[in-house]
């Protein structure tokens, strides 16, 4: 059905599931068709740093089909994340979020009276139409809302974020932390490697998912063992660069 969201991605996400995932920044409905065709559990659709606008958000959800996509939006602005929730993304990341008030601020916009201000349309997500009424009525329990913590401010304050009413899932941005911290990337410093850490013991006291960007393979490993659920890998320009030189060295022995 047109729209439709998932209720086994949000049920494996409160679940806390291991869940991996990959970056799509480029506005190729073709390269997140690949992706999601080797068996990424769900793809992370980045407006904030990638070059991405709304009906390319819309057409590389159309491309995922079953694979879940989390759309990561330029701003903690009530119109983003309502238009990327029209275009039928499972859930919505916001960048920055420092406090309990930015937290209920998302969870505000994500969610359809009476829980939210969310406006009511007649988008992909309601089956332009055909579903309104279905989505009205049942999509506040299935949206995927995640605040990202990615500042000293969140780390402070990341006790009150996690328990917020409506918050799906906290999802790490370790580079940006690191940088809060004067450190910028420098992921394994210690006080860096504290800081995220609180971060995720939050969220395993308030019993929900905790996600964090990981550069390759062993580094999800590591983190999905830490406890972390719904992990990030790379990015599908990272993904293609390595392919390809690994490609050319082994052509050129």
């Amino acid at each position: 059905m047109i729209g439709a969201l998932d209720r086994t991605f949000a049920t494996r996400v409160k679940n806390r599931d291991r869940l991996v995932g990959t970056t799509v920044t480029l506005p190729s409905p073709e390269i997140a068709e690949v992706l999601a065709a080797v068996g990424f559990d769900w793809l992370f659709v980045d407006m904030e740093h990638g070059l991405l606008a709304i009906a390319d958000v819309q057409r590389i959800i159309q491309a995922a089909g079953t694979c879940p996509c989390i759309v990561r939006v330029p701003a903690n602005e009530p119109t983003w994340v309502s238009r990327v929730l029209d275009t039928g993304a499972a859930g919505v990341m916001v960048p920055h979020v420092g406090t309990a008030a930015e937290a209920r601020q998302v969870v505000r916009a994500g969610m359809f009276p009476p829980r939210g201000d969310r406006s009511i349309g007649a988008a992909r997500a309601e089956g332009f139409g055909a579903r309104l009424q279905e989505s009205v009525d049942g999509d506040n329990d299935i949206v995927l809302l995640v605040p990202q913590a990615e500042n000293v401010e969140a780390v402070r304050n990341i006790g009150e974020i996690a328990a917020t009413p409506g918050v799906g899932a906290i999802f790490i941005g370790p580079f940006d932390l690191s940088a809060s911290l004067g450190k910028p990337g420098q992921i394994g410093d210690a006080e860096v490697q504290s800081a995220i850490a609180t971060v995720r013991d939050a969220c395993a006291a308030a019993r929900i998912a905790c996600g964090i960007f990981t550069v390759d393979a062993g580094s999800a490993r590591k983190a999905i063992g830490e406890g972390y659920s719904l992990v990030c890998v790379a990015t599908e320009t990272i993904l293609l660069a390595q392919t390809a030189a690994e490609v050319i060295r082994q052509t050129r022995l």
